[in-house]
């Protein structure tokens, strides 16, 4: 860790874009962190952790409210799962929606649509309808499904999503709110806590994350059943998400995006990249913790952009990623692909160990997760709905 202008700063090397934005954060803010997996986002980085005393910031969550990982142990049969695993994950790809403006095919009735909010505020009555249908989609980018095998050999699945099209509603309307009242600087908005748009804003960023866990909770006992497995336990966590927690006595909107929340005794499921071990973390009460304030990464992080993976093809640039150097990793790691493209290859990303080191003792492995099997939306989706 290193303190830099007064910010504990994680990972080297550091991010100039990330660090530059983590400062711009503090006009407001009390506290600020920036992860080991940080890189630049709208406004606040990825990997920003921002504490507001009596604000909430609709560009610090982001468009994708509520993004978040969820990793489920089965029951499921090892040997079965590891033969099988070409035909489960056609299955998982055919049955699961991945992609842009998807919905899902199998009608979820859930009972978060009955809570009066979607009546009472405008941006989700509006939103309803296609939250009720898109509810179990996954999207595209670095949102997934995996199947992992664990240091027991035996049977998890993970998934990393949102709140889809909802959550992008919601923070754009807000952060136009924000706008429009002269509080948007820089790329950050924000609201005080105690104004109508300001409570308006947590209500619905809070139904937005009930949401988020319904779609994963049901992508999760999809893929279980389809593996033919029982849930046995589960760890869950939102990455990109304002929470209202005490700090040094002092109460703050703790503001995570692209960062999971490690309080003592918290686990959290931290995915590599496509052909890298995932963990489940646990968080540790330490000196360190408090300066993330009770935080660690959601990834191992990019390293290089998407552009820059890929390439662009209009420019004549050519990307620095070939099929074939993706496609000879994840042989030799095992993993049996369906969609991902070039900009989410192993290539792209940090590796996930040394991300976690430099979080030192505020948290501790518990499990690590072998991927055998990774669906993501194919190379051409590009997701809006997604930070």
């Amino acid at each position: 860790m290193q303190i830099i202008d007064g910010i504990p700063v994680f990972g080297d090397p550091v991010d100039q874009g990330a660090l530059e934005q983590i400062k711009n954060a503090q006009r407001y803010a009390t506290r600020v962190a920036l992860m080991a997996d940080h890189h630049l986002g709208f406004g606040v980085p990825i990997g920003g952790v921002v504490a507001y005393p009596e604000h909430v910031s609709p560009s610090g969550v982001g468009y994708d409210i509520a993004c978040g990982n969820k990793a489920v142990l089965t029951d499921a049969n090892s040997i079965k799962v590891k033969t099988r695993i070409h035909s489960y994950m056609d299955e998982v790809f055919k049955k699961i929606s991945f992609g842009v403006g998807r919905v899902n095919e199998e009608q979820v009735e859930h009972e978060l649509f009955d809570d009066p909010a979607w009546s009472e505020i405008p941006v989700l009555k509006k939103s309803k309808d296609k939250a009720v249908a898109q509810l179990g989609t996954v999207g595209s980018g670095n949102h997934y499904v995996d199947i992992f095998l664990d240091e027991k050999d035996r049977v998890w699945v993970g998934v990393h999503f949102g709140s889809r099209g909802l959550g992008h509603a919601v923070a754009t309307e807000y952060i136009d709110i924000a706008k429009s009242k002269g509080y948007f600087e820089d790329g950050i908005a924000v609201l005080h806590h105690r104004s109508d748009a300001g409570e308006e804003y947590v209500k619905a960023m809070e139904i937005a994350g009930r949401y988020a866990y319904a779609g994963r909770d049901w992508v999760c006992k999809k893929v279980a059943k389809i593996i033919g497995g029982d849930i046995m336990s589960e760890v869950h966590n939102h990455h990109n998400f304002a929470w209202r927690e005490n700090h040094g006595g002092e109460d703050f909107w703790v503001v995570r995006k692209g960062a999971t929340p490690a309080f003592p005794g918290q686990r959290g499921f931290v995915g590599g990249s496509m052909g890298e071990n995932a963990v489940i973390v646990e968080g540790v009460q330490s000196e360190m913790a408090e300066h993330t304030l009770h935080s660690t990464v959601h990834g191992a992080g990019r390293v290089m952009s998407r552009r820059r993976a890929l390439g662009d093809k209009k420019k004549g640039i050519q990307g620095e990623i070939s099929e074939r150097a993706m496609q000879k990793w994840l042989q030799e790691a095992g993993v049996v692909l369906r969609g991902g493209g070039l900009d989410e290859a192993p290539q792209a990303y940090k590796r996930l160990p040394e991300v976690l080191a430099h979080h030192g003792d505020s948290i501790r492995v518990v499990h690590t997760l072998k991927p055998i099997g990774v669906a993501m939306a194919g190379p051409d989706v590009r997701d809006p709905y997604k930070d």
